[in-house]
């Protein structure tokens, strides 16, 4: 079944739910008829995942285990993992990646504390008609949110997430909680989509969309070498976050100015460290240039598993977190394309090499920028970065913000700015695409100055663009978990005179 006719059953399955909180406010700035602050009576009156369930009174079971078809985890786990393969695979670009893992991590979060409560709500909560299991719920609400976004025929490579969903529900016991979870879990799911549709985002996956164009000038974008790809998803700027209130409200100051010093400073070290043959930049710092190469989407997420895995983290706390993680990035891509393509700003390929332009031309002319016209920077014909540049504007850097985010999240949940987190990145000795290296991070200051320093050594960034990423990654963090993913205070008990 097509997307568009899954979205036109969806709408009339929740028409009646849609109707009966119309008109109230949306949760966290959004419009839809579909809103925080009501409690939605569940019975299961129907078929779940095309299947019948006997019932019972058998409580909700712990899966802890993986098998030949699930990873290891809890059943929050197994399927964020399931899903992360599943969003890489499909070919999204990392920013646009993360608006896919917010809907399944959306609606995991929304269908577990509905039944076990301890956190604010994600949407409308769900009331389960008597006792539920949790994992049912997470289970149905990934996979529900899943096969919506990613129907069938799906990439070469992605998991099979039917066979994945049978193995996942037959290691929960048959039976009346069974049966309840999975109700909530595919409520859960309904709303996330009902929610989120007309947010503006765009297929076909990995598309660009038009930009204005603009005469050729001192510090103007141009695409970059060796691909010059057009302009990557400049569209997710204009999506409907899920926490901030606006994709521009937190945009950084401009870049500085041609003719300041702070240009000529952080011209004249990319130029030098980030070059593919600079004799400057160490063997160690290289290494650490190409361990961010790895596809983020991927990075966090194994460290959310990894860190839920090396703490025990019930179910509840792992849901938790896995939205703080995919939310919080989601909205930082947005935050992070509408300031880039806002400013425009030149990358360092183009500023170092006017010579770099694309043969013929690109979008915006057939001659190059004009130079910086600062007599203390000095460009060179034929420079190159470490790294591929990548097909979007240099200001901030999105790895700053991303990175930043991270910290802040990691460090919010633990209460503390020691956080002592794990990540996996690119081994240069290994195969393309690999996750084989590892690093460990003490501190949230310790990540935050290591993605600046790594994208300078690759040469794809200024310092002050990775600076600004990180202040402006940090920003939406801190606004995203003041308003969303809070504890709720247990009501007071009531004493008898």
């Amino acid at each position: 079944m097509n997307r568009l006719a899954r979205m036109i059953l969806l709408v009339a399955a929740l028409s009646a739910v849609a109707a009966s909180v119309a008109g109230a406010s949306p949760p966290f700035g959004q419009t839809s008829a579909v809103t925080t602050g009501h409690t939605l009576e569940l019975t299961p009156r129907f078929l779940i995942g095309g299947q019948s369930f006997t019932e019972g009174t058998t409580p909700w079971l712990a899966i802890a285990s993986g098998s030949a078809t699930l990873p290891a985890g809890n059943s929050v786990e197994q399927w964020d993992q399931l899903a992360a393969d599943t969003v890489v695979k499909a070919g999204t670009t990392q920013l646009e990646g993360f608006q896919y893992m917010a809907y399944v991590s959306g609606a995991v979060y929304n269908a577990v504390i509905s039944i076990q409560g301890g956190y604010k709500s994600w949407g409308p909560k769900i009331k389960p008609a008597a006792a539920a299991s949790a994992n049912a719920a997470a289970i149905e609400a990934a996979y529900e949110t899943l096969v919506h976004y990613f129907p069938v025929p799906r990439a070469a490579g992605s998991p099979d997430l039917d066979a994945a969903y049978t193995e996942s529900l037959a290691a929960i016991a048959n039976g009346s909680a069974k049966t309840n979870g999975i109700a909530v879990g595919r409520t859960a799911a309904q709303h996330m989509m009902l929610l989120r549709t007309g947010d503006g985002l765009t297929l076909p996956i990995g598309s660009t969309s038009p930009l204005p164009v603009l005469a050729p000038a001192a510090g103007l974008w141009r695409l970059t070498p060796p691909a010059y790809l057009p302009p990557q998803t400049p569209w997710v700027a204009s999506m409907t976050p899920y926490v901030l209130r606006g994709g521009s409200a937190l945009l950084p100051p401009p870049p500085p100015a041609l003719s300041s010093s702070a240009w000529v400073t952080a011209f004249n070290e990319v130029k030098d460290l980030g070059s593919a043959t600079s004799t400057t930049r160490t063997a160690a710092e290289t290494n650490i240039a190409k361990f961010w190469t790895a596809n983020v989407v991927l990075q966090y997420n194994e460290a959310l598993r990894d860190f839920a895995t090396s703490r025990a983290l019930s179910l509840r706390k792992t849901a938790r977190l896995l939205a703080m993680v995919n939310i919080v990035a989601a909205d930082g891509g947005v935050a992070t394309l509408s300031a880039k393509y806002h400013y425009r700003f030149w990358r360092p390929v183009t500023a170092i090499d006017p010579t770099s332009l694309k043969s013929g031309g690109d979008l915006y002319g057939v001659g190059p920028d004009p130079n910086d016209g600062n007599t203390a920077t000095l460009e060179q014909s034929g420079w190159r970065p470490l790294l591929v540049t990548p097909n979007h504007p240099e200001y901030p850097a999105a790895h700053g913000v991303v990175s930043s985010e991270m910290a802040e999240v990691f460090g919010t949940f633990l209460g503390s700015k020691q956080i002592n987190l794990t990540i996996h990145g690119f081994d240069p000795s290994g195969p393309p695409g690999n996750l084989n290296a590892t690093q460990t991070f003490a501190t949230t200051s310790d990540l935050r100055t290591q993605i600046v320093n790594a994208r300078v050594w690759g040469g794809v960034h200024y310092r002050f663009s990775g600076e600004a990423g990180v202040t402006l990654g940090q920003a939406v963090a801190k606004y995203d978990l003041r308003h969303a993913f809070t504890a709720v205070a247990k009501p007071a008990k009531r004493r008898h005179k």
